[in-house]
């Protein structure tokens, strides 16, 4: 079904933006796992967008309720039903936009795919706001992971055109919960949010790139050739709205350079096979090599920018313009980290399962 992902450990994703509720059905996870209400509403806080001059004016809750699947501290092994209630939904500018799609939204699409039936408040299922739910289910991945000594982490690279400075691994875990855009690079977050705040204040919005990252993954994850471990994780980040590229690695950047330069020389560390460098992103032929997975995503411009545009009466069938009023973000990258981050991990948590690293019992 298209609004699930995985084969064994599997998420079903529903709810809209301004209808009651975002949630999830997690299906698959082993029991006895130890999860508290408390631990999923850590990682869904992480999403919250702030109170800084370029965040959005809604402000949700976003208060995690458990309504089956975990009982007195731990997964049951029933399927796990997590959900949010939506209560800060504001539809007016919506009703009066009906007809008038949003360049750069799913408003035109939805409208033709569903015969005018969709829900376009805030854009329905195609708002940013039902990754909330993502996240709830990547806090009980996370959890499992860890089991098997599995880290996931992400953070911003780069916004606006202004690229974080490399930085190590110990730096990016002590800096990206240390200022409003989760970068690494201290110098390069304050430039970040001087551009984001002078988009807003232009009634525009920036895009920028997020760098995912998964420690202590074991050899042999991935199911090629249809089920390739970096082919599914990209699927799951593409269900991120507004990810518009996803890559691994050295990415793009191997496309123009020699074999020589992006193969990654073999070598025995520790008693490990292990190698020299990481430009393969952590997969080979669709199968992790140990190596740190690495993967990029590129986050496009919020679409819902405060400037006249051209667009088209559906109503009508005439040209018109539009100005988007509303609550919106000038750049959703900041919010966007825990999203990867967690999608990184309800992928990996699945082939973990299918590899049998996870029992279907903790005990």
């Amino acid at each position: 079904m298209e609004n699930s992902l995985g084969k064994l450990f599997t998420i079903t994703s529903f709810g809209e933006s301004h209808g009651k509720c975002v949630g999830i059905i997690i299906d698959g996870c082993p029991a006895g796992l130890p999860v508290t209400e408390e631990d999923i509403q850590r990682e869904v806080d992480k999403r919250k967008p702030g109170v800084w001059v370029a965040a959005t004016a809604r402000v949700e809750e976003d208060k995690v309720e458990v309504l089956s699947g975990i009982f007195n501290g731990s997964t049951t092994g029933a399927p796990i039903c997590l959900l949010i209630w939506n209560r800060d939904a504001d539809s007016s500018e919506y009703e009066r936009m009906r007809f008038l799609p949003r360049p750069g939204h799913a408003d035109y699409t939805a409208f033709i795919k569903y015969g005018g039936f969709n829900d376009f408040r805030g854009g329905g299922r195609f708002s940013g706001r039902i990754t909330a739910s993502f996240v709830m289910a990547g806090a009980v991945a996370k959890k499992l992971l860890s089991l098997i000594g599995i880290e996931v982490l992400a953070h911003t690279v780069a916004i606006g055109g202004i690229k974080a400075r490399l930085k190590a691994l110990d730096e990016i875990k002590e800096n990206i919960n240390q200022n409003p855009v989760k970068c690494a690079d201290p110098r390069a977050a304050e430039e970040m949010a001087r551009v984001i705040e002078q988009a807003k204040e232009k009634g525009d919005s920036v895009g920028g790139i997020i760098e995912g990252i998964a420690l202590n993954v074991p050899v042999g994850l991935g199911e090629p050739v249809f089920d390739t471990l970096e082919g599914d994780l990209a699927k799951a980040l593409f269900a991120i709205p507004a990810v518009k590229g996803v890559e691994f690695g050295s990415g793009f950047t191997a496309a123009g350079r020699r074999g020589s330069e992006n193969n990654d020389p073999f070598t025995i560390k520790n008693g490990k096979i292990v190698t020299m460098t990481n430009n393969a992103g952590g997969i080979l032929g669709g199968i992790s090599n140990g190596m740190p997975i690495v993967v990029r995503v590129a986050v496009k411009p919020a679409p819902s920018i405060a400037q006249n545009q051209e667009t088209v009466d559906l109503k009508k069938m005439e040209n018109a313009r539009l100005v988007v009023k509303g609550r919106h973000d000038a750049c959703i990258v900041p919010r966007a980290v825990p999203v990867v981050e967690s999608m990184v991990a309800v992928t990996l948590c699945d082939f973990a399962m299918r590899a049998e690293l996870i029992p279907r019992v903790i005990k």
